[in-house]
């Protein structure tokens, strides 16, 4: 039987999970998407043009592949049928290289509102929502109260949406936070996008993968966000609704621990974060706006400014041990060039004491770090194409990284094109 590779983040979300899996899906026949919702921004350029997808997994542009949008992921029918009307325009057929799981939840117009009249009622202590209905559609889950793909085949579906709609028109008025919305409009886009759903393939999933593990198919399951924004251990509160770490991949796809392969964890050659939360490599100087510019630090969901600082390896090694990361894919190693000093965190002067260990809190009232520098490389990387070209300065950056977490670095980036990817033995 083949075992299933795994890519997924490992810091705050950004990493660039999007461009790897468009790389890897050449070695693979599924790519299956296993959390999250379109909150996820994942971005690809290739042949001169940028695609940004959100809900799709990033392996549709290989015609070879078949794309599985999971049970763990939440979709919003609206954005779905917009990336689907792109891939039509690019005359994509993803009819025949897409499914949904049954299982998977959907998000309704009022999980937006709901979303938007939670962050408001919050004021200072927001957390920096994507107001994209996320949260209070997992609630709705684990609630037992949400609406599933599957059950847009029974012939009871509009009343049970039409009920917990309903729930949700009170519960928006408690948090009296005078939300102005045109319900009636959301609800025509929403059954519009149900339509172009209802022309995708729904599987069970577990049956799926089980059978496609036993023919020998090789499958990358595909995560969304990063591990720092995991439900159970990102930094809580400002953390996504979704585990975004390896064990989701199990929950999202119904597959077996055993049945993972190769853990493939991504990171930026520096840090990110968008919205709220504590950050304790954050930068608020000319390092950290260059960062910003050079690397064009925008949420590709929101178009939010990321927040950028240092890499932060105890926060990178914390991603590691938490995943059981096998290799690593270090990204946007072109942006760094140039400077003229790079600083990496590798511990935290955590409440009086110096600690290598990702702690409860890295608020940072008790938190700070602690650098060391490594030597800056100075050459453009972008148009370098193996591994012999890359400075020696860069080289020994990556086994600083190696030799802190205990994993390779078998992938380096050097711009945000598919082809500007080198591999390393």
């Amino acid at each position: 039987m083949s075992k299933i590779n795994l890519i997924l983040g490992l810091q705050w979300g950004d990493e660039g999970k999007g461009k790897i899996v468009d790389v890897l899906t050449e070695q693979h026949d599924t790519i299956a998407r296993f959390q999250g919702g379109p909150n996820a921004g994942h971005t690809l350029v290739f042949n001169g043009q940028k695609h940004v997808l959100h809900t799709i997994p990033s392996g549709i542009f290989r015609t070879h592949a078949m794309n599985i949008i999971g049970g763990g992921v939440v979709i919003d029918p609206v954005i779905l049928n917009a990336e689907l009307e792109n891939l039509n325009i690019q005359e994509i057929d993803y009819k025949n290289s897409l499914k949904i799981a049954r299982s998977a939840h959907l998000i309704l117009p009022t999980h937006r509102l709901l979303d938007a009249a939670s962050e408001a009622s919050k004021g200072k202590a927001k957390i920096g929502s994507t107001l994209k209905g996320i949260g209070p559609t997992y609630m709705d889950k684990t609630g037992r109260n949400g609406l599933r793909v599957g059950d847009l085949e029974l012939p009871d579906w509009k009343e049970k949406y039409r009920k917990l709609t309903q729930k949700h028109l009170k519960m928006i008025t408690n948090y009296q936070v005078g939300l102005d919305f045109d319900l009636e409009q959301m609800e025509t886009e929403f059954f519009k996008g149900l339509k172009a759903l209802k022309e995708i393939p729904f599987i069970d999933q577990v049956q799926y993968m089980q059978e496609s593990i036993s023919e020998g198919k090789k499958i990358l399951a595909e995560g969304a966000q990063g591990s720092l924004l995991d439900i159970n251990f990102g930094t809580y509160p400002f953390v996504t609704s979704s585990t975004t770490t390896a064990a989701g991949a199990c929950i999202g796809l119904g597959i077996a621990p055993n049945q993972i392969g190769e853990v493939i964890g991504i990171f930026k050659a520096y840090t990110t974060r968008v919205g709220s939360g504590p950050f304790p490599t954050e930068l608020f100087d000319e390092y950290g706006k260059k960062m910003a510019e050079i690397g064009h630090e925008f949420g590709a969901t929101t178009g939010r400014p990321r927040r950028c600082g240092w890499l932060d390896l105890v926060a990178l090694k914390y991603a590691v041990q938490l995943n059981g990361v096998t290799q690593l894919a270090m990204m946007k190693s072109d942006v760094l060039s140039g400077f003229d000093q790079i600083k990496v965190c590798t511990s935290y002067q955590y409440r009086g004491e110096s600690i290598g260990h990702f702690p409860f809190d890295i608020n940072e009232i008790h938190l700070k770090a602690n650098y060391s520098e490594c030597k800056a490389w100075q050459e453009d990387l972008t148009q370098m194409t193996n591994a012999d070209e890359l400075p020696k300065e860069l080289i020994k950056y990556i086994e600083f990284i190696e030799n802190y977490v205990g994993v390779p670095v078998k992938i380096v980036s050097v711009g945000p094109d598919r082809a500007q990817t080198i591999l390393l033995n």
